[in-house]
C-alpha cells in the first residue's frame, strides 16, 4: 500500500483569522480523505486546534523561530504538498526552504519565485482600505449610505480557493472548532460557574482598536434589559488588556441586577477555556474580534455591532441565521480604521434597543 499523501497547511498567526481558515480545511479533509494534514501554526493558537476533526496533527513555532530552523523542521517531516494561508513573503520562503515539493499559495508580496503554484488574487476579493478623513469628509457631505459589499467578498474565500486549487469544493461551510464535554465541564468548575444557569456572554474588547467597540455603557443596558426578560446570567469575556474594561461592566451591571448573576472570567482563562466557556453561552454579545468567530465556530450565537467594519468581509459565518449581525447607517463606514476621527457615529448609531431584542430573539429560540 503505498504511504499516504503528506500536507503541510501553513496557517496564519491571528485568532478571529485562524478561525476563518477552517472551512478550508474541512474542504481540504473532504477532497484528500486519506492524507496526513498537518497544521503549522503559531505556539499562541497551537490549542485552538486540538481535537479538530480535519488535522491529524499540528506543529507549533515561536516569534523566536527563524525561517530557516522552521524550514528544517519541515524538511524532516518530507511533505508532498504545502497550502500557504497567509500571504507573507516569510511563510512562502519556509515551504521552498524546507523543499517541499509543490508549494500552493497567492502570487502576493514578490513571493511568486517560491511557489510551484502562485495563484492570482481572486477577482471578488476586497481590500481593506483605511479611508483617509478627507475621504470621510466627503462621504458625510454627500449623505452616502453605508457601502455594503457582496458575500463572495468575504475572507473564507480566499482560504478556500487555495484549496479549490487541489480539486476540494470551494463553496464555504460553517467554520468549526472542537470543544469536548469533559472540558466544558472542567472550565466551568474552574471557573466557579453556577449550574443550571443560562449565561449571556459579554465580550466588549476588541485588540485592533477603539473603533470596534461598542460603547461600554450601552454592553450594561442590554444585560440589564435581557435579564430583566429571562433572569439570565452573564460572563464577562475577555483578554488580559480587557481586565479594566470588564471589570467596570461587571461592577456596572452587578449593582443593578445583583453579584449572583455576574462573573466576571476576562483575562482568568486560557485560549481552550476560552473555547470552552463560549460553548457554555447560550448567546454572546460580542465587538468584531477573535472570540466572535470562536464562539460561531463552536457552535454559539453571536450578536454583534460592526461599525468600522463589514460583516460582509468579516462576519463570524456564512448563510446561518442563528447570528445577529448589527450595521448602523453612517456613511462613512466601514473605515476600517483602528480609531474613529469624528464622533464614532457609526457605534453610537446601533442602539441598545436593537442589540437587546437580537439578543432576546436567540435567547428565545435556543433556551
Amino acid at each position: 500500500m503505498p504511504a499516504a499523501e503528506r500536507i503541510l497547511v501553513r496557517g496564519v498567526n491571528w485568532l478571529g483569522d485562524a478561525v476563518m481558515t477552517t472551512p478550508a480545511l474541512q474542504r481540504l479533509r473532504e477532497a484528500r480523505p486519506e492524507a496526513h494534514i498537518t497544521l503549522l501554526t503559531h505556539q499562541k493558537l497551537a490549542d485552538l486546534w486540538r481535537g479538530h476533526p480535519s488535522l491529524n496533527a499540528t506543529l507549533a513555532f515561536s516569534g523566536d523561530d527563524n525561517v530557516f530552523g522552521v524550514a528544517r523542521r519541515l524538511r524532516a517531516e518530507r511533505f508532498d504538498l504545502a497550502i500557504v494561508f497567509p500571504n507573507s513573503l516569510r511563510s512562502a520562503l519556509e515551504v521552498f526552504a524546507a523543499r517541499i515539493p509543490t508549494r500552493v499559495g497567492y502570487s502576493r508580496n514578490g513571493r511568486s519565485l517560491f511557489l510551484t503554484r502562485a495563484l492570482p488574487v481572486r477577482q471578488d476579493a476586497v481590500r481593506m482600505h483605511k479611508r483617509s478623513v478627507p475621504e470621510i469628509d466627503q462621504r458625510l457631505e454627500k449623505n452616502l449610505p453605508r457601502e455594503a459589499f457582496s458575500s463572495a467578498a468575504h475572507h473564507v474565500h480566499d482560504y478556500l480557493q487555495l484549496v479549490a486549487a487541489l480539486g476540494a469544493n470551494p463553496l464555504p461551510v460553517p467554520p468549526l472548532l472542537h470543544v469536548a464535554g469533559e472540558e466544558i465541564s472542567a472550565a466551568r468548575v474552574r471557573l466557579g460557574l453556577k449550574a443550571g444557569s443560562v449565561f449571556v456572554g459579554l465580550n466588549p474588547g476588541a485588540e485592533y482598536g477603539p473603533a470596534k467597540r461598542w460603547p461600554a455603557e450601552r454592553f450594561v443596558e442590554v444585560a440589564v434589559r435581557v435579564h430583566r426578560e429571562t433572569q439570565c446570567s452573564f460572563l464577562l469575556l475577555g483578554g488580559r488588556a480587557d481586565l479594566e474594561l470588564a471589570g467596570e461592566i461587571a461592577a456596572a451591571i452587578a449593582s443593578q441586577i445583583g453579584t449572583t448573576h455576574v462573573t466576571n472570567v476576562a483575562g482568568q482563562t486560557t485560549l481552550r477555556e476560552l473555547c470552552s466557556v463560549l460553548k457554555a453561552c447560550a448567546v454572546v454579545v460580542t465587538n468584531d474580534t477573535g472570540p466572535m468567530h470562536v464562539a460561531a465556530a463552536v457552535g454559539t450565537p453571536v450578536v454583534v455591532p460592526f461599525g468600522s467594519t463589514a460583516p460582509e468581509l468579516t462576519g463570524p459565518t456564512l448563510g446561518v441565521a442563528a447570528h445577529k449581525l448589527v450595521s448602523g447607517p453612517a456613511p462613512c463606514a466601514p473605515c476600517f480604521r483602528r480609531e474613529c476621527p469624528i464622533d464614532f457615529r457609526c457605534m453610537t448609531g446601533i442602539s441598545v434597543d436593537r442589540i437587546a431584542q437580537a439578543t432576546l430573539q436567540v435567547l428565545q429560540v435556543h433556551c
